[in-house]
C-alpha cells in the first residue's frame, strides 16, 4: 500500500501550530442527566437537528406517484433531472440514489484507478474520501483553511505530485471553495475538478453555481440538505458523453434504462455495455424533490434570517461564529457550525452537546475529520498534528439546527439553550445567561 501521503502532509501544512494531544471523540464523561442541574428542558418536544421541510404539495405528489404505478426510475426522474440542469445552468444532471454515488461515478467517469491520487480536504464527510478508496486511489488528505473551514489552495498545490489526478474540494455547510485559485491550479498541472457540494445546492462563487466549475459536481439531497428526498444524489456535468455513461452505470450498465424498456413505446431489449452498479433515483424520491425545488429559495431566505437571529443572540458567548459570506458569493446555509472557546468553559465540546440534549436541543457534529477516523489513521500513517486546522476544528465544533422548518420559537429555544448551558460552563462571570 502507498503509504506517503502523511510526511506529504507534514511538508504542506499551512500553520507551524503543532496540536501536541487531541482528546479522542467520545461520548464517555457525564452523561446528558448529569451535565447540568436543571430541573426540565426549556421545551416539551426534542428538537431533531436537520428536521426537514415537508409540505402538502411533496405528501400529495408521493400519493399520485404510488397511484401511478410508476415508482422505479420514470417521468418524474427525467423532469427532476431536466429542472435541476435548468437551474444550476449546466448541460446535464443524472438523478442518483445518494451523494456518495455521484463522487462514485464521477470518479470511475474520470478514469480514476490504482496508482492514481486524489486531494481532498480531511474535514469532510467520510463518504468523500470512502468513494476514492473505493476507487482504488489514494486519498491525499489536506488541511482547510481555520476561517472558513473550506480546502486550502495553497495546501492542495503541495499536495501535487506526478501522480496526481483529481482535486476534490468540499463546499463546506455550504459556503463556496476559493474556485479561482482551485480552477487555476488544476488547468495548470492538467488535473481533473470533481466538486462535492453536498452542503452547496444554492452556493455561487462570483455568480456561477457550485458543481459547474468542475468537470464534474456531486450533490445529496439527504434527509438533513437543504433539498431532500429521503436518499438521493446528482452528478452534473457539461460532458453529454459522459452524463450518457453516468446513467448507463447507474444501472447495472444497461444499454436502456427501465423506464425506456416499460413505457407505452413498447418494450425494448437492452444490451449490458459495460459492468455498472444500481444506484439510480426513483420516481418516489423525485416526487419529494420537485417540490422542494419549487420552494429552495424561499428556505434559503428563511435559514438566512435564523443565521442572522443566531448571530446577533450569540456574538458575546464564548464561541467563534460562521464567518460572514465573502463578497461576490452566495453561501448555501447549510449548516451553522459554532467553535467552543474550550479555554473559557470547564467542559468539552461534548459536555455542551449533552447539555442541550438535556434541553431537548439536538446538535451535530460536521465533522470529525477523516484523518482522525482509525481506518485513515491505520491506513495512511496519519496523526491529530498532521492537519492541525482539521483537527482542532473537529475537537471544538458543534452545528445548531439552521432548518427552514424551524419556527421563530425554536429558534429562541436554541438561543436560550445556548446561553444557559455556557452560563453553566463558564470560568468567570463574562458569559451571560438567559
Amino acid at each position: 500500500m502507498y503509504l506517503s501521503t502523511a510526511s506529504r502532509i507534514r511538508r504542506t501544512r499551512h500553520s507551524q501550530d503543532v496540536l501536541t494531544e487531541l482528546k479522542p471523540l467520545t461520548t464517555d464523561g457525564p452523561s446528558p442527566q448529569d451535565a447540568l442541574p436543571f430541573d426540565a428542558p426549556r421545551r416539551d418536544d426534542y428538537l431533531v437537528y436537520g428536521k426537514p421541510l415537508i409540505g402538502e404539495e411533496e405528501i400529495a405528489e408521493v400519493i399520485a406517484t404510488l397511484r401511478s404505478g410508476w415508482i422505479g426510475t420514470g417521468p418524474k426522474v427525467a423532469a427532476f433531472e431536466a429542472r435541476m440542469a435548468e437551474y444550476l445552468g449546466i448541460r446535464k444532471a443524472v438523478a442518483l440514489s445518494s451523494c456518495t454515488a455521484a463522487l462514485s461515478l464521477a470518479l470511475r467517469l474520470a478514469n480514476v484507478g490504482p496508482g492514481d491520487e486524489v486531494i481532498l480536504p480531511s474535514l469532510t464527510f467520510v463518504a468523500t474520501a470512502n468513494a476514492v478508496v473505493h476507487s482504488g486511489a489514494t486519498p491525499v488528505l489536506v488541511d482547510v483553511d481555520p476561517v472558513t473551514s473550506c480546502i486550502d489552495p495553497t495546501a492542495v498545490l503541495g499536495a501535487i505530485t506526478p501522480r496526481t489526478k483529481v482535486v476534490l474540494p468540499v463546499h463546506f455547510g455550504g459556503r463556496p471553495c476559493e474556485m479561482d485559485q482551485l480552477v487555476d491550479l488544476v488547468n495548470r498541472y492538467r488535473l481533473t475538478l470533481i466538486e462535492d457540494c453536498a452542503h452547496a445546492i444554492e452556493t455561487m462563487w462570483q455568480g456561477h453555481h457550485a458543481g459547474t466549475f468542475g468537470r464534474f459536481g456531486a450533490f445529496s439531497f439527504y434527509v438533513t440538505k437543504n433539498l431532500v428526498t429521503g436518499e438521493g444524489g446528482l452528478v452534473t456535468t457539461n460532458d453529454e458523453v459522459a452524463a450518457l455513461r453516468a446513467r448507463t452505470l447507474s444501472l447495472h450498465g444497461l444499454s436502456a434504462d427501465a423506464w425506456s424498456r416499460f413505457s407505452s413505446a413498447g418494450y425494448r431489449h437492452y444490451e449490458v455495455v459495460e459492468p455498472g452498479f444500481k444506484c439510480n433515483m426513483t420516481d418516489l424520491q423525485a416526487s419529494l424533490g420537485l417540490h422542494q425545488l419549487d420552494r429552495l429559495e424561499s428556505s434559503l431566505e428563511r435559514r438566512a434570517q435564523i443565521w442572522e437571529r443566531y448571530d446577533e443572540a450569540l456574538a458575546d458567548l464564548p464561541l467563534t461564529l460562521p464567518a460572514p459570506a465573502a463578497p461576490d458569493t452566495r453561501h448555501a446555509r447549510h449548516l451553522y457550525p459554532v467553535q467552543v472557546d474550550l479555554n473559557q468553559i470547564d467542559a468539552s465540546r461534548d459536555d455542551v452537546m449533552a447539555a442541550l440534549h438535556r434541553q431537548n436541543i439536538g446538535t451535530g457534529v460536521h465533522y470529525r475529520a477523516v484523518h482522525l477516523h482509525r481506518y485513515y489513521r491505520e491506513a495512511f500513517d496519519l496523526r491529530p498534528q498532521d492537519l492541525p486546522a482539521s483537527a482542532s476544528i473537529s475537537e471544538r465544533t458543534l452545528s445548531l439546527p439552521i432548518s427552514a422548518a424551524l419556527t421563530d420559537c425554536d429558534v429562541e429555544d436554541v438561543i436560550s439553550a445556548v446561553r444557559r448551558t455556557l452560563s453553566h460552563f463558564a470560568k468567570r462571570s463574562g458569559v451571560r445567561g438567559s
